[in-house]
């Protein structure tokens, strides 16, 4: 896919996530981010990628290309903080774990303030957007 093509289908789904916050229109957005350049909100450069499954379909867990060790984040961590953080529109997050206690919550708070699904403090977006 070119990038114009590919940067406009990240546009869509992350209009069709802030218009209906669904785990369906989530994971478009999840699926549209491979391979973007995302930071944590200590300023650390990550990336992810999802695998093919056997039937075809990707699988539902993201593999965060971290280092040389690539680490893996399933989708139910995403799930849960994803419900958490939409019962507690407009709250500020000011750190992670204010989300949900899950395995990965560094990776999926990036991923949610990317997303627009949730605020953080403009000390930790500057971070988040990789001017540390």
């Amino acid at each position: 896919m070119d990038n114009t093509r590919l940067c406009e289908q990240r546009k869509e789904t992350l209009h069709a996530l802030q218009e209906c916050s669904s785990e369906e229109n989530l994971w478009n957005c999840i699926v549209a981010y491979q391979d973007y350049p995302f930071y944590t909100s200590t300023g650390l450069s990550f990336r992810y990628t999802l695998k093919i499954g056997r039937n075809g379909e990707y699988t539902k867990e993201l593999f965060i290309d971290r280092r040389e060790n690539s680490k893996s984040l399933s989708w139910s961590s995403v799930r849960i903080a994803f419900g958490k953080a939409v019962g507690k529109k407009g709250y500020v997050f000011k750190r992670p774990k204010e989300i949900a206690d899950v395995r990965g919550i560094s990776y999926v708070y990036s991923l949610l303030w990317r997303f627009g699904v949730i605020m953080v403090p403009e000390d930790v977006e500057r971070k988040l957007r990789g001017s540390v």
